[in-house]
């Protein structure tokens, strides 16, 4: 089969991936679980992933197909498999867990201690099959379309993830303030507005961006780079702040706004990331406000997120590409050219 593979980190994206010739998986496992991706979808992490950003938090093996976003028809499972059987389309978790230790059995999935990340430490979706396992794979309601579902395995749980907890500290008349309305960013927006009466002010360099923002539900939308931010929010909150900041960019200069938008008690939530924390531990005190981290969510919130997509509550804004094109897209994202979410469909 056809796999899209990373063989040695590089920053250089027009030629970072390969498309190489290997052998297909095999269902060898009593739950492994082998799906025709129908679509895989292409994430920032991806781009960080082939730098080597990931090489000092998680155990990688290159030659290594990337592709963490992934849905498609099951064509083979393991003899003990029964959520799933062939023909059935999925959703897929990127992470496979074991369901033993303690955080698995504490639900909480994505600290499992023997986890398997699909195109992190482990083959992904970036080719024609997948090798997953049934505790990672969630049947997918009539009318879906697992290319058009894709990046909600990653981009829509981790913002999912974020919005829910967010969701948990917003009373209505409270403002939450969405930093970045790209790929993840414009999932975010909508689980907030769907799930909360908060008021909505969206971030956004790109024009597009944040015309996308009002037609997705947000209220107000500011131009970072002609807009005096923290003053605009105060006039809007009437000096308060925003009580849920959801940063989706999580550079330095996003961080940074933290303690001057954030309404005290309120959290600013880091969910994109390479940028860094360089604020006074004084800010902190003062505000008493929290940097919240997020990572992406865990199996019963990707459940959760297909209930509010096909009830019509989330919709993703896509663009697809062939897996030839997989260079090109690396490209397109690192400059920015891509609105919404891109999909790899083998």
């Amino acid at each position: 089969m056809r796999a899209a593979r990373l063989h040695e980190y590089t920053t250089e994206m027009s030629n970072a991936l390969s498309i190489d010739e290997i052998d297909a998986p095999q269902a060898t496992a009593s739950d492994s679980v082998i799906v025709d991706v129908d679509g895989a979808g292409w994430c920032q992490t991806d781009n960080h992933v082939i730098e080597g950003q990931w090489t000092d938090y998680v155990p990688q093996t290159l030659p290594m197909t990337l592709g963490h976003e992934n849905a498609g028809t099951v064509v083979e499972t393991g003899k003990e498999v029964s959520p799933v059987e062939e023909g059935d389309q999925v959703i897929c978790h990127p992470v496979q867990t074991c369901g033993t230790c303690r955080p698995c059995r504490q639900g909480e999935t994505m600290y499992c201690e023997n986890a398997a990340f699909n195109g992190l430490t482990t083959d992904g979706g970036f080719a024609d099959q997948l090798l997953t396992s049934e505790r990672a794979v969630i049947p997918l309601p009539d009318g879906i379309d697992p290319a058009e579902i894709a990046p909600h395995a990653d981009a829509g749980i981790t913002a999912y993830h974020a919005a829910k907890k967010a969701v948990d500290d917003l009373n209505p008349g409270d403002t939450a303030v969405v930093i970045g309305v790209g790929g993840l960013g414009h999932i975010g927006l909508q689980c907030l507005d769907a799930m909360s009466a908060a008021r909505i002010i969206a971030l956004d360099l790109k024009e597009s961006a944040r015309e996308l923002a009002s037609e997705l539900g947000a209220g107000q939308t500011l131009d970072p780079a002609n807009d005096d931010v923290p003053a605009e929010i105060a006039a809007i909150t009437d000096e308060r702040g925003a009580a849920q900041v959801l940063d989706f960019v999580g550079a330095d200069e996003t961080t940074a706004l933290a303690p001057d938008i954030t309404a005290a008690g309120g959290d600013h939530h880091i969910i994109g990331y390479g940028g860094h924390v360089h604020e006074p531990s004084q800010a902190l005190v003062d505000g008493e406000f929290s940097f919240v981290g997020n990572i992406v969510g865990r199996h019963a919130e990707l459940q959760e997120l297909v209930a509010l997509v096909d009830d019509g509550y989330v919709d993703l804004h896509t663009t697809r590409y062939g897996l030839e094109e997989i260079n090109d897209v690396a490209e397109k994202l690192e400059h920015g050219e891509i609105d919404g979410r891109a999909v790899i469909t083998p």
